[in-house]
């Protein structure tokens, strides 16, 4: 069943359009992974779908119900969370107190332990840290907060933009990893991410955008080994 679908969506900053007419698709259950050069629009149709911008042509629904241009807050409470790539934690806050601040809807105490304690499973170092003021720690421990963050809403789509940049190889392999994980226990996702490749390897399927637009979508697998993929966006 289709999860999120966006269709025909125009949208950019004020009189500068970015995207033009782009339509995307998750179903329940899936990894999807949106790949393409810089300045493709990627972010951008995050952030549209987000409400962090509004469109203006298209629409946008998530779980056949129309979120077009609803503001982030009311996205978050029908179950989509979204980690942006920069300014996705609060530094000066320690671990444990960002993944009480991502609960920030839930108002029985007794869940948000709960799920504090399943992203403690999911990330056994958070739960050594969790007293750890979030800013003294490396980027790939601040990945890990963020997304342990938006899993404290319990989402059924989570959306993540580059969630690997600027990591080392081995932080870069563990956060997918745990991408695989958290897909495992249910969750949809929806990734914006520069390593084509890896997140290629893990997607159902997958979208390149370039200049604002659709180039090619198919299953994750076909735009791995797809010459003109390859070609433009995998150095081969």
């Amino acid at each position: 069943m289709s999860l999120l679908k966006v269709e025909s969506v125009n949208s950019g900053y004020g009189e500068m359009e970015i995207l033009h007419r782009v339509s995307i698709e998750v179903n329940e259950g899936e990894i999807v992974s949106i790949i393409g050069p810089n300045g493709a629009g990627k972010s951008t149709l995050m952030k549209t779908i987000f409400g962090l911008l509004k469109p203006t042509q298209g629409r946008i629904t998530f779980k056949e119900e129309e979120i077009t241009g609803l503001p982030p807050n009311e996205i978050v409470r029908k179950g989509l969370c979204y980690v942006p790539q920069v300014d996705n934690v609060f530094p000066s806050l320690t671990v444990e107190e960002n993944l009480e601040m991502g609960a920030f809807i839930e108002d029985d105490p007794q869940v948000v332990e709960e799920r504090k304690a399943q992203v403690y499973e999911l990330f056994p170092l958070l739960r050594k840290r969790r007293r750890q003021r979030v800013g003294k720690m490396s980027g790939g421990e601040r990945q890990m907060v963020a997304m342990g963050r938006a899993l404290m809403l319990d989402p059924e789509l989570l959306m993540l933009d580059e969630p690997s940049a600027a990591l080392a190889p081995k932080l870069a392999e563990m956060i997918f990893e745990k991408i695989k994980e958290i897909n495992s226990a249910g969750v949809s996702l929806l990734i914006v991410e520069q390593n084509a490749k890896e997140s290629l390897k893990l997607a159902d399927r997958g979208y390149v955008l370039a200049d604002g637009q659709n180039k090619l979508e198919g299953p994750g697998e076909a735009l791995l080994t797809d010459p003109e993929v390859g070609r433009l966006y995998l150095g081969g």
